[in-house]
């Protein structure tokens, strides 16, 4: 089982659904009241690639990809249409004078519960880090971790934050591809479903 740095066919990607799901139980009291517990720190992104199929092209191109793949066995990335960028400079971290090395992350919300997303694989050109708001080259990334490397500590004090492009790393759901030709020039796959991985 490993990791492939290759992307997902991005033209079926785009006409792709899906989004976060999280894991969360509910226990309703005998007065009515709720217990709520959420099992997961952070949310795990499902998608099903069947619905960007729309030639036989796209089906063969992903019938290459799912055989190279293994299967479930190996995962690789999937660049999701909607939710690929930073939207702006994002946190980074506040330095102590001692730290050295940040981990890549998007704030989702605002100042009531904000949800930070720590992002493990970034596109590496698109990665840019300010201190104190200014631009940086002091640093280095890890495209496999999103772990940003300061070549020095940051003061103690100076906001560090980044901006950046990304993907998410999944894998198939299933093992076996259902296709369907139903013309000359086009197939159909009802499902090809994709899970996030943390690796």
């Amino acid at each position: 089982m490993t990791f492939h740095p290759i992307r997902f066919p991005l033209d079926v990607a785009l006409g792709a659904r899906g989004g976060p799901e999280r894991a969360t139980d509910i226990v309703t009291l005998q007065s009515g009241r709720e217990e709520r517990n959420s099992r997961w720190a952070h949310s795990r992104r499902r998608y099903n690639a069947g619905y960007g199929v729309k030639s036989r092209a796209d089906m063969q191109a992903v019938l290459a990809f799912f055989e190279e793949r293994r299967g479930i066995f190996h995962s690789f990335l999937w660049r999701d249409a909607l939710d690929h960028s930073s939207n702006g400079a994002q946190p980074l971290g506040v330095g102590d004078g001692i730290a050295t090395a940040f981990q890549l992350v998007k704030r989702y919300g605002a100042d009531f519960d904000p949800y930070l997303r720590p992002i493990t694989k970034p596109v590496a050109a698109s990665v840019s880090v300010f201190v104190d708001g200014l631009p940086t080259s002091a640093f280095t990334l890890d495209p496999l971790t999103g772990i940003v490397t300061f070549s020095a500590p940051p003061a103690l004090g100076v906001v560090l934050t980044a901006s950046f492009e990304f993907d998410v790393p999944v894998r198939f759901d299933i093992d076996r591809l259902d296709i369907e030709l139903t013309s000359f020039d086009a197939a159909d796959a009802p499902s090809i479903p994709l899970i996030e991985v943390r690796e």
